[in-house]
């Protein structure tokens, strides 16, 4: 009896809306998308290419390994490791790869922070905004990261500069939510005590409520970096340069050694970014 009743029901043709939805954002907002895909893709190829590569390597390893000495407190671990993982990847072959999954996860990290940030503070302000924005970061987090490939092609075709869309909005929600949560923690007291002396909204926000919640937020940062590092193989199926490629070029073609190189840089890559993170944290606070 119940079949039967939804069988009477018509079906909701989601799909034929999100295909006119998508269709009509390329149509009409080509102008739009056509200048981003061809130019800030020529900025990242000027990034990756020009930028990074014309470091020699060996300097490479010698400033990231000192970056990792002194944020680290100046201890020896996290340097050493630094200089022996970035060497193998290296002495591998994948240093220019290596490069490109560097300059995707830079790009997007800071433009998910420069998004999220923002709205995680306006979430923390406005009620409102709270209400909306909640379950779209929910929508954006549960949704399969595959998914945003569609409109990424769709939108910006190939390569890089859809790598970086999918991974913004993957990536983004931590930093969004603990900002919010961050900030909403910050004591009662402290704030009272702010307008008490007669703060202005902005003045308490960057001198009591941000340095508060500090601690928080670059836990958002550090998860949103990952986040954005997880994208690298899924993005190379649109053609997303990087250690990404030769994992995906490995499983095509069933080759164990190179997939197992490929992945081998990107756990060693990940281990790096976290623990920098981590540390820069720590030596915030």
């Amino acid at each position: 009896m119940l079949n039967q009743i939804m069988d009477f029901i018509p079906k909701i043709p989601i799909s034929e809306w999100a295909k006119k939805v998508t269709d009509a954002m390329t149509d009409h907002l080509s102008f739009l998308f056509d200048p981003i895909n061809k130019h800030f893709g020529n900025f990242m190829e000027w990034i990756s290419e020009d930028v990074l590569l014309s470091i020699p390597p060996i300097l490479f390893i010698f400033i990231i390994a000192i970056l990792a000495f002194f944020i680290s407190g100046k201890k020896y671990g996290l340097a050493s490791f630094t200089i022996f993982g970035l060497w193998l990847i290296y002495n591998q072959g994948l240093w220019e790869e290596l490069m490109s999954t560097i300059t995707l996860v830079i790009i997007a990290s800071l433009l998910s922070i420069l998004i999220g940030v923002p709205i995680g503070i306006l979430m923390s302000k406005s009620k409102v905004v709270n209400t909306i924005m909640t379950p779209i970061l929910d929508f954006m987090q549960t949704m399969p990261a595959f998914v945003y490939l569609i409109p990424a092609v769709a939108f910006f075709g190939i390569g890089m500069v859809p790598g970086v869309f999918a991974s913004l909005i993957f990536a983004t929600p931590p930093t969004v939510r603990l900002t919010n949560l961050g900030i909403r923690e910050v004591s009662k007291e402290l704030v009272e005590a702010a307008d008490a002396f007669g703060s202005t909204g902005m003045q308490k926000l960057f001198k009591v409520e941000l340095p508060m919640a500090k601690t928080t937020i670059m836990a958002g940062i550090n998860q949103t970096v990952m986040l954005a590092l997880s994208m690298v193989v899924i993005a190379s199926m649109i053609g997303a340069p990087g250690l990404g490629r030769e994992v995906l070029s490995a499983l095509q073609r069933a080759q164990v050694g190179p997939g197992f190189v490929a992945g081998l840089g990107i756990v060693i890559l990940a281990i790096i970014i976290d623990r920098i993170t981590q540390k820069m944290n720590r030596k915030i606070n």
